[in-house]
């Protein structure tokens, strides 16, 4: 069962305030510095999703994604989203 990451924050000019992503698929989850205002996860089908926050610390946004992919994956397959709130509220997300 395909699993997903709601991605939670205050609702914005460009950012809703619920945004599903998926995790089937998921190559890698980065951000260019550990101070990087974009966290983008890649996917095996060269699409990726591009989360904008304020500038980060020590690549927090992108260790708090990476522990929720393992959170989620690890819950029973009767619960197809897991809910996270990231310490810095998304300003975008985009899925291209």
């Amino acid at each position: 069962m395909q699993k997903f990451l709601n991605i939670k924050g205050d609702a914005d000019t460009s950012f809703e305030g619920n945004q599903l992503v998926a995790i089937e698929g998921i190559k890698t989850v980065r951000a260019a510095t550990a101070t990087a205002t974009d966290t983008v996860i890649a996917y095996n089908d060269g699409t990726a999703t591009t989360i904008t926050t304020a500038a980060t610390t020590d690549f927090n946004i992108q260790v708090e994604i990476q522990a929720a992919i393992k959170e989620a994956l690890q819950t029973s397959w009767t619960n197809p989203v897991y809910d996270l709130t990231l310490t810095l509220t998304p300003t975008n997300v985009v899925n291209a």
